[in-house]
């Protein structure tokens, strides 16, 4: 019989080393994903392939029952078990079955509002990165007794590069500490320096780490695979061995009433202890003689597919297994999110696709979803079985999943399992609506959609934008907030983007520097595990560095978004709401690029009053204001992604702030500018920094070493050199005045500046500046008193009258 992975293998170079028994578990397909280009399927998992429930679950409760063996009857007794959504879910619920006393959770892509998340993490390769923890009992991690916490048994279908997991255990076990976990998966695929880091982790927190696994063995991958394979990809594209059918006629399927148990969850989302698992299987024999008899018998239903969905794969896989035991011929599998080529070759694992729109309102929007090897599969019936939170009119209509399942079979049914939502701890309070998932690119910035996620509202086809001088003219008046609207973004002279160039080169191991210093100091003394929000916009270059820098280092993958934070009117509420429901506020570190006068800082913290369990101190990349204690340097030097606008922050404008747009539930708005596509440097910018992390390495050592005995207590001394400045230039009113090198390239890019002082002999570190004012005709002043290099001057009485309407004649009036 030939090996389902033959076609990918032959053809890119992919081999499976390990056990014998590899090649009888695991195929390849091509996945649609940057991040990577295989798919390891399994035959035994029952999410791609088809498979008799019976050897679904019973792989599941094999594992569980090793896990038991090795932890013995005391330890098994106060053990809890995650299973990893979507592809694990059904396995880690049978591999609680095997521990028999268990209690189950599986994490989410399905927030609720009513549930507090305990925990949250990235799974940087996937198609859909964040997983909530959204345990009914707040106590679930915590299960032991006196004994103290219990085993944690992670379960994931295959172990391959192990990062999803130690990003869970850094964030468990930042939140409950515990002695022993075990990492159990149908395949460890890991390779050895991947088993390194799992091993490091368990000696930097002195607990003992099990791995559990029916077969072990490594996937070797040529060099171009990921190139190779997305060409692949592109060439199979549109192939009648891809079948999709774009507009299946509506249908009407059987519906079955199951009778399921009033009160018993519909899986694990929110947690299954084994009382629910009792109660399930004594109802279980009732609701499948229910599916058979609606079905008119077994020899009408015939050959029979019980199709779950996504994340509810437990459910339909136990009453699979009932309609088994009741002498059926079925087999098993589950719709899916993961976009994979399919290829009919009988050495390739995904033979067929159906493709359909989500149909349960998912969180992140609507999309494509997919059921792989269910047409010409030989069903007589297929048997749906959705939440009642995915019965929805999308279900049913016209290209819906029912209707594309009538194109692969002669009979669909549906059936439907009541959706657990956990009742609000406090009933009387009025839950707001659940926010959307964060704006990843490429659909919205150019960067890598794990390097940040961005909580705004994407206000791309908004026309905003108002030449400089009228928005100067609004703001000063006090008819218009600056967040109202957006300045013309800045188009560059070749001679302004040569002296970028330059300055990236001449800065780039200094940024570097002061990069890997503040990301030390936030992993020494803010948190282990943190969840870096940057304040957008010039705060995400710093952060995705940041996030970089840490995986680099130590292979850490920290989430990352940005949030809108507009003075005079606070953070992004909604924002926050979203990231205490996904993470644990504690965690949160504000990121942001560098210090003026501290003006954004004491905006955080006063909006933060607001929002307990969020820590309002910022970390920065240059403190050139003294307005901080977690820092890169305080010295104010050229970070040159201050000397552009939306081209080096992921082509992403100003955030937006304005009643007609932004609503109570909204978050603030932004727009992409997919236009400036061929000026964006926003990767090559990071990638400058990127590559110079390991020259700098000692010395990021170094001054860590010294600024953790250091009194790094702020000082604001800035805010005293702004309000001298503000008094003594006669403008009094400190808004007005943009200290240090950053603040001031934004003045000459963004308002209509009045004139530059600048610190004699700054020299390279205001080149741009200098070009920048000698373009708008703005004098420069040296001297020789500034704390900072230089201080951008707002014109303090401009109207398009007084100064010139091109806003560029800009003497004092």
């Amino acid at each position: 019989m030939v090996w389902t992975g033959t076609w990918v293998s032959d053809r890119l170079g992919i081999e499976l080393a390990g056990d014998d028994e590899l090649r009888g578990l695991l195929g390849l397909a091509l996945r649609r994903n940057p991040k990577r280009a295989h798919l390891l399927v399994s035959g035994v998992l029952g999410k791609h392939v088809p498979q008799l429930p019976s050897v679904v679950h019973g792989h599941g409760v094999t594992l569980g029952r090793r896990v038991r063996a090795l932890l013995g009857p005391e330890e098994a007794a106060r053990a809890v078990v995650l299973g990893y959504a979507e592809t694990a879910t059904a396995l880690g619920h049978a591999v609680a079955d095997g521990l028999e006393s268990a209690p189950y959770l599986h994490s989410t892509r399905r927030p609720v509002a009513s549930v507090p998340s305990a925990g949250g993490f990235e799974e940087s390769h996937s198609h859909a990165t964040s997983h909530l923890l959204l345990p009914e009992d707040p106590a679930f991690f915590d299960r032991g007794g006196e004994a103290g916490r219990g085993p944690l048994v992670l379960v994931d279908d295959e172990f391959s590069t192990g990062n999803t997991v130690l990003n869970t255990l850094r964030d468990l076990h930042a939140r409950h500490p515990r002695t022993h976990y075990v990492i159990v998966a149908l395949v460890d695929m890991r390779a050895p320096g991947d088993a390194d880091r799992l091993a490091a982790f368990a000696e930097e927190t002195g607990a003992r780490i099990d791995v559990v696994a029916h077969a072990r063995g490594t996937v070797r991958l040529p060099d171009d695979v990921l190139a190779r394979g997305l060409r692949l990809v592109e060439e199979q594209d549109g192939r009648t061995a891809d079948p999709l059918v774009p507009c299946a006629p509506a249908v009407a399927p059987v519906r079955l009433e199951l009778g399921w148990p009033a009160g018993l969850p519909d899986g694990g989302r929110h947690g299954f202890t084994p009382d629910h698992r009792d109660r399930l299987r004594q109802a279980l024999p009732a609701m499948a003689a229910r599916i058979v008899d609606g079905l008119g018998g077994p020899e009408r239903a015939g050959r029979v597919l019980v199709l779950g969905f996504e994340e509810l794969m437990y459910a339909p896989l136990v009453l699979a297994g009932a309609l088994e035991e009741a002498g059926l011929d079925v087999r098993f599998s589950t719709t899916t999110r993961s976009p994979v080529l399919a290829v009919d070759d009988p050495g390739y694992a995904i033979r067929t696709r159906l493709a359909f729109p989500a149909h349960d309102d998912p969180a992140d929007g609507p999309g494509e979803r997919y059921a792989y090897n269910v047409a010409g599969g030989g069903f007589d019936t297929v048997l749906a079985v959705v939440d009642s939170a995915a019965d929805t009119p999308a279900l049913h209509a016209p290209g819906g999943l029912l209707a594309q399942l009538a194109t692969a079979a002669p009979r669909v049914a549906l059936a439907v399992v009541p959706a657990h939502t956990p009742a609000p701890r406090n009933p009387d309070r009025q839950e707001p609506p659940v926010l959307p998932a964060p704006l990843r690119g490429p659909d919205f910035s150019s960067y890598e959609p794990d390097d940040v996620g961005w909580l705004l509202q994407d206000l791309s086809a908004v026309r905003l934008e108002a030449p400089v001088e009228e928005r100067e003219e609004a703001v000063q008046r006090g008819g218009a907030h600056y967040a109202e609207s957006l300045p013309v973004e800045y188009q560059p002279t070749e001679e302004y983007q040569e002296l970028y160039r330059d300055a990236l080169a001449g800065s780039a191991a200094r940024i570097a520097r002061a990069v890997g210093t503040v990301t030390e100091l936030v992993l020494a003394e803010r948190s282990p595990r943190p969840v870096l929000v940057s304040l957008a916009r010039a705060g995400t270059p710093v952060g995705v560095l940041m996030r970089r820098w840490a995986r680099h280092r130590h292979g850490t993958e920290l989430p990352h978004y940005a949030v809108s934070i507009v003075r005079g009117r606070g953070i992004d509420a909604n924002a926050l709401r979203w990231l205490a429901a996904h993470h644990d506020p504690a965690d949160v570190v504000f990121v942001d690029g560098w210090t003026g006068k501290g003006a954004i800082t004491r905006e955080l913290a006063d909006a933060l009053a607001e929002f307990p369990g969020f820590d309002p101190e910022v970390a920065v990349l240059a403190d050139p204001g003294s307005c901080v204690r977690t820092y890169g340097t305080r010295e104010d030097f050229l970070i040159p992604s201050a000397c552009l606008n939306s081209t080096v922050s992921g082509l992403i404008s100003r955030t937006v702030l304005r009643d007609d747009l932004v609503g109570p539930h909204d978050y603030h708005g932004a727009k992409f500018y997919r236009e400036l596509s061929g000026s964006d440097v926003s990767r090559d910018f990071v990638a400058a920094v990127e590559a110079r992390f390991d020259e700098v390495a000692d010395a990021v050592d170094q001054q860590v070493k010294e600024a953790a005995s250091a009194d790094r207590a702020p000082t604001w001394e800035g805010w005293a050199a702004v309000e001298r400045i503000s008094e003594e230039q006669g403008i009094h009113d400190v808004n007005l005045v943009k200290p240090g090198v950053g603040e001031t390239t934004r003045v000459l890019l963004r308002r209509v500046p009045w004139k530059i002082l600048a610190r004699r002999g700054a020299g390279a570190d205001l080149a741009h500046i200098r070009l920048l004012a000698e373009q708008r005709g703005v004098p420069v002043e040296e001297r020789d008193d500034l704390p900072y290099t230089c201080v951008g001057l707002i014109h303090p009485r401009y109207t398009r009258g007084a100064t010139g309407a091109d806003g560029k004649a800009v003497g004092s009036a």
